[in-house]
């Protein structure tokens, strides 16, 4: 599988294995998680994402458990997790309300967190999970530099940030930015034209894209004729749909990593089928007129 290159000592598998739904699934025993990230492996799928929030601050606990018990995959696979959503469930079920803390202070103690969750001494990719209206990001840009220098994180990035959110925080670290997670399928274009990804282009920042299968909408929701299209191209490409969905986003020249959640053995051993769809410019047209609805002007 191709790898996209992020830092000088950092790459991850352009295919990306979202663990955001692992404690939904009735088997969290370490043996069935090591058995989806064992069946991700053997694909070349090596990065697996997760946040602190996901799971109501469980999932990643329920990963350290499986790599507790299974110590050699660690050093097989890369970790990319977020942090700064403070929720009213689980460690913090005594906040008032739902909230955003770019803090130094919780930053670190999120880190903190997280390695003892996921029995790591290192997170491989940290990104800032939301924009902060509070930020201050002279002392956000400082811890982020700060965890890099110690050897806790390797690399930064974000998430749901827009240009000028980077620009500022950028403006104010060492480090550099080197992601932005963002919702981007087939039902969520917005960002080819909106100067998201333009700016992204331009920085040469390979963003990745989460719900890139739009949470089902393709599956029950999508536009008048799309879903036909979708499975003619499938079944001509010997797999189904969701994988031409995926091969659409990773025919963008900005190098799109796809982030692909599913408790589903049988779907992860088919994330990669996406690879080998045939996807040209004019089908890649076809499928974004079916998405806005209209031929482009």
């Amino acid at each position: 599988m191709k790898r996209t290159t992020l830092a000088p000592d950092l790459s991850l598998s352009r295919l990306v294995y979202g663990m955001w739904r692992l404690g939904d699934d009735p088997d969290t025993s370490p043996a069935h998680v090591q058995a989806k990230i064992d069946s991700c492996l053997a694909q070349g799928i090596t990065t697996m994402d997760q946040a602190d929030i996901y799971g109501g601050y469980t999932a990643e606990a329920i990963l350290g458990a499986a790599l507790k018990d299974a110590p050699a995959l660690r050093e097989q696979i890369e970790i990319v997790t977020k942090c700064d959503i403070v929720a009213p469930v689980g460690r913090y079920a005594d906040a008032r309300v739902k909230h955003y803390d770019t803090s130094a202070a919780h930053i670190t103690a999120s880190v903190e967190a997280s390695l003892r969750d996921m029995a790591t001494d290192r997170i491989d990719l940290l990104l800032i999970h939301r924009p902060d209206p509070l930020i201050d990001p002279d002392e956000t840009g400082a811890a982020l530099d700060g965890l890099i220098a110690s050897g806790k994180v390797r690399a930064v990035g974000v998430s749901n940030f827009r240009p000028w959110d980077m620009d500022l925080l950028q403006s104010r670290m060492t480090a550099r930015l080197v992601t932005n997670q963002i919702e981007l399928s087939l039902m969520a274009h917005d960002a080819f034209v909106n100067g998201d990804m333009a700016y992204l282009h331009q920085h040469r920042i390979a963003p990745m894209a989460w719900s890139p299968l739009a949470g089902g909408q393709l599956a029950h929701a999508a536009p008048a004729g799309m879903r036909e299209k979708l499975d003619t191209l499938g079944t001509d490409a010997g797999t189904d749909w969701s994988a031409v969905a995926i091969a659409w986003l990773l025919h963008h020249p900005v190098g799109i990593m796809p982030v692909m959640g599913t408790n589903s053995l049988d779907r992860i051993a088919r994330i990669s089928d996406a690879l080998r769809v045939p996807m040209d410019r004019q089908t890649w047209y076809e499928l974004y007129t079916l998405a806005l609805g209209r031929e482009v002007a």
